[in-house]
C-alpha cells in the first residue's frame, strides 16, 4: 500500500474540532473595534494638529503652530516608547502544564526539512510536544523518513495500517494528543507530526490521566499552512521525505551586542550633539538642534526676528512625568484590545513623519555646522512658506527614504531603515524634551520601572497575555508590527529572527544621561569627575543585565527597565550623596527660577 495516500485533509475536516486543544490564546472581548480604532486615530489627529499640550511645562512666550506640531510629535513618540527587550523563543518550559514522568520535555522549535520526489523544498516549522523522544539539534545526526497520513486521520484510535519506518502525519481531534502519539507509536511510526487547524502552534502538553507516559518516538505540530502544502504534494502522488531536528541558538548572541552599542551610542550622541555639531556653541545651554528650525525659517529676514531656540525646549513636570506614564498605559491597554492593522498603519506614518523630521534636523545641524552659508537662499512656496533652497532639498531626500521605508518594511532588509528612522527620531526627542532635575527624573523612571514591570510581567495574571509584548508584535495576522523599536537580526542564529529593544528603554535614561551631561557642563566637571560618563557606563551595565536576563529566562520579553532603573537612576543617586550635591540635583533650576522674573530668562538646565 502507498502510504502517502491512505488520506487527505479535504475528505475528514468534519473530524476537526476543539476538544483536545491546549490552547493558550485566549479570546478577547468582540467590540466595534473599527469604531473604535477609527476614535483612536481621531484622537492623534486633533492631538497632534490642535490640541494644547498639558503634559509638559514649555517655556513658550506664545503659541506656535509649527513649533507645537512638531512638540506633540515628540509626545506622541514619547506616549509609544514601548519599553521591552525581546528575542524569539526557542526552547521554553510552560509553568502551568501537568508535568509526570515521560511529560517534563522542554517545547522547542523544530525545523522540518523537507524533499519533493528528491528536491529539496523551504524548510517548515513545527513545535515538539512535552513528552516524546528528542530530537538532534544538527540535521547531520537525523534520520530522513518517508511522510505517510494515518488512517484515521486524527490517529484517535488504532491504525489501519503499519507505518514503519515512516514519519506519520495525523490532524487534529477527538483525542488527547498522548493518545495519537501512542497509537503512532504503535503502528511503528518513526515520528509523529499533528497538522494544527490554524496557523498558530499550540502547546501539547499531557492530560491527568497521563501519570506514567513513555512515548519513545519524537511527536510535534506543525502549522495549517505547512500541513496543507505537505498534503498537496502527497495528493499528486509524489514522494515526500521528512527530516527533522531542533537546531539550538548559540549560547553569545553578537547581535545583541550591536544593538547594545546602538543604544548606547544612541543616547551618547543625544547628550553630546551641541559638541559634535557646534564646537563654538557648546557651551550654551541648549542644543543646536533646537535652534535649526528657527535659523532655517527666519534666514529669508535676515535677522529680523531673534532666534528663540527656547520655544523648541519642553521641559517635564512632576505632574507632566505622572501624565506620561498614566496615558502610555491606557493607551496601551487600548492597543491590546483594540489592535488592527490600519491603525498600525496610521501609528507608522506618525513614525516616517517623526523619522523624517528628525532625519532633516540632524542633516541640517550637520551641515549648517561648516557650511551655513548654505542656507542663506530661500524659495517661498504654497502652504509651507519661505523656507532655505538647502532645507528643501533634504526635506526631499527624507521624504524618499521613508517612503521607501514604508513600501519596503516587510523586506528582509527594512529593519535599516527603521532603524536609522528610529535613531533619528529619537536623538531629537532627547534635544527638545528635557528633564529639569533628579527630582523630576525620580518620578518618571519610577514610575516608567513599576509601568515596564506590570505590563511585562503581572500584566499576564490579568490578560492571560503579557501585554506590553503582544503589543510590541504587532497585528500577526497580517503581519504588520509597531516600529516603535530598534531591531536587528541575529546573523550567527540558525533560527534568524531578529533582537528588539524599545524606544522607551532608550529614551527614558536617554533623558536623564542628557540632563547629567548639561549639568557637567554647566559646572565645568572633568569628565571622570561628573555624571555623565559614570550614568553612560550604568546604562551599559543594565542593558548587558537585560540581555543576562532574557537569556536566563529563554528568551522570553524583559522589562528593560527592571535593570536600567538602578543602574542609572540608582547610580546618579549614590554619586550625589557620595558628593554631597543630592540636594542641589534634587532642586536644580527651582530656586534660580524663582529669583528671576519673566523679563529675565530663566537660566536652563
Amino acid at each position: 500500500m502507498n502510504h502517502s495516500k491512505i488520506g487527505t485533509i479535504e475528505t475528514v475536516k468534519e473530524l476537526l474540532n476543539l476538544e483536545d486543544k491546549k490552547d493558550y490564546n485566549i479570546d478577547r472581548p468582540i467590540y466595534p473595534r473599527k469604531i473604535l480604532t477609527a476614535t483612536l486615530c481621531l484622537f492623534f489627529f486633533f492631538f497632534f494638529f490642535f490640541s494644547p499640550i498639558c503634559s509638559v511645562d514649555c517655556v513658550m512666550s506664545s503659541f506656535d503652530p509649527p513649533n507645537h506640531r512638531y512638540s506633540a510629535l515628540v509626545l506622541i513618540l514619547l506616549l509609544l516608547g514601548f519599553s521591552v527587550a525581546a528575542a524569539d523563543d526557542v526552547s521554553w518550559t510552560e509553568d502551568s502544564s501537568l508535568e509526570s514522568p515521560g511529560c517534563t520535555n522542554k517545547f522547542q522549535m523544530v525545523k522540518v526539512l523537507n524533499w519533493v520526489d528528491g528536491v529539496e523544498g523551504d524548510f517548515l516549522t513545527g513545535l515538539t510536544a512535552q513528552f516524546g523522544a528528542a530530537l538532534p539539534s544538527v540535521p547531520d545526526q537525523a534520520l530522513r523518513f518517508p511522510a505517510a497520513f494515518v488512517d484515521p486521520l486524527d490517529s484517535c484510535s488504532h491504525l489501519s495500517s503499519r507505518l514503519d519506518g515512516h514519519i506519520a502525519l495525523s490532524i487534529r481531534g477527538n483525542c488527547a494528543f498522548t493518545e495519537k502519539a501512542k497509537h503512532a507509536e504503535a503502528a511503528g511510526a518513526s515520528a509523529l507530526l499533528v497538522i494544527n487547524d490554524k496557523e498558530d502552534l499550540d502547546e501539547m502538553g499531557c492530560m491527568e490521566k497521563d501519570t506514567s507516559l513513555n512515548v519513545s518516538i519524537p511527536v510535534l505540530m506543525i502549522s495549517k499552512s505547512s500541513g496543507d502544502a505537505l498534503n498537496k504534494s502527497m495528493v499528486d502522488n509524489k514522494n515526500v521525505e521528512l527530516l527533522l531536528y531542533a537546531p539550538k541558538r548559540p549560547a553569545v548572541d553578537l547581535t545583541a551586542g550591536l544593538l547594545l552599542l546602538m543604544a548606547v551610542g544612541t543616547v551618547v550622541v543625544a547628550s553630546l550633539w551641541s559638541e559634535l555639531t557646534d564646537p563654538d556653541q557648546a557651551n550654551e545651554s541648549y542644543s543646536i538642534l533646537a535652534k535649526v528650525y528657527q535659523r532655517i525659517v527666519d534666514v529669508s529676514s535676515a535677522g529680523t526676528r531673534k532666534d528663540d531656540p527656547e520655544k523648541e525646549i519642553l521641559d517635564i513636570s512632576v505632574t507632566g512625568a505622572v501624565f506620561f506614564i498614566v496615558t502610555a498605559s491606557i493607551f496601551l491597554l487600548l492597543l491590546f484590545y483594540f489592535m488592527s492593522s490600519w491603525f498600525v498603519w496610521v501609528l507608522t506614518i506618525f513614525f516616517c513623519i517623526g523619522g523624517m523630521q528628525g532625519m532633516h534636523n540632524i542633516i541640517m545641524a550637520v551641515i549648517l555646522r561648516k557650511c551655513r552659508h548654505l542656507a542663506r537662499k530661500s524659495v517661498k512656496l504654497p502652504l509651507l512658506g519661505t523656507m532655505s533652497v538647502l532645507s528643501l532639498l533634504v526635506n526631499i531626500v527624507c521624504l524618499a527614504f521613508a517612503v521607501f521605508w514604508f513600501i519596503k518594511r516587510h523586506t528582509s532588509y527594512s529593519w535599516v531603515g527603521q532603524d536609522i528612522l528610529g535613531i533619528c527620531l529619537m536623538i531629537t526627542a532627547l534635544q527638545v524634551v528635557r528633564l529639569p532635575n533628579i527630582k523630576v527624573a525620580t518620578v518618571l523612571l519610577c514610575c516608567a520601572f513599576v509601568y515596564d514591570i506590570f505590563w511585562v510581567f503581572i500584566s499576564p495574571l490579568i490578560f492571560h497575555e503579557s501585554v506590553m509584548i503582544v503589543v510590541a508584535q504587532g497585528d500577526s495576522s497580517t503581519g504588520e508590527s509597531i516600529p516603535m523599536l530598534l531591531r536587528i537580526p541575529r546573523f550567527f542564529d540558525p533560527w534568524g529572527g531578529y533582537d528588539m529593544i524599545g524606544f522607551g528603554d532608550i529614551l527614558f535614561p536617554g533623558l536623564l544621561i542628557s540632563f547629567a551631561s548639561r549639568y557637567d557642563k554647566i559646572k565645568k566637571r572633568v569628565i571622570s569627575n561628573g555624571y555623565f560618563l559614570w550614568l553612560t557606563i550604568g546604562y551599559g551595565i543594565g542593558l548587558l543585565l537585560t540581555y543576562l536576563g532574557l537569556y536566563l529566562m529563554d528568551g522570553h520579553g524583559q522589562p528593560a527597565l527592571l535593570y536600567i532603573v538602578p543602574c542609572t537612576l540608582g547610580l546618579a543617586v549614590i554619586l550625589g550623596l557620595v558628593r554631597g550635591e543630592l540636594k542641589e540635583l534634587w532642586n536644580y533650576g527651582i530656586e534660580e527660577s524663582e529669583s528671576h522674573t519673566p523679563e529675565d530668562p530663566m537660566p536652563v538646565a
